[in-house]
């Protein structure tokens, strides 16, 4: 799943992407999954890429960006 969301975040790049449209994008589901998965994969995904895991800009309220550099 982390593959699939760090994917989804690069293939968008510079883009929010909300925690809605993730569930839907990354795990295929629609209310089925809080919304608080995506935040606990986000964490682990930081952690798995290092010093790299600073490129996934959280935006407050609404999702995830990987920054567009």
């Amino acid at each position: 799943m982390e593959f699939k969301l760090l994917l989804n975040l690069l293939s968008n790049k510079g883009q929010v992407q909300t925690r809605e449209h993730l569930l839907e994008k990354v795990w295929g589901a629609s209310g089925d999954i809080s919304t608080r998965t995506i935040d606990t994969h986000i964490k682990r995904l930081r952690q798995k890429l290092g010093k790299y895991g600073d490129n996934i800009e959280t935006i407050r309220s609404v999702g995830y960006r990987f920054k567009d550099k």
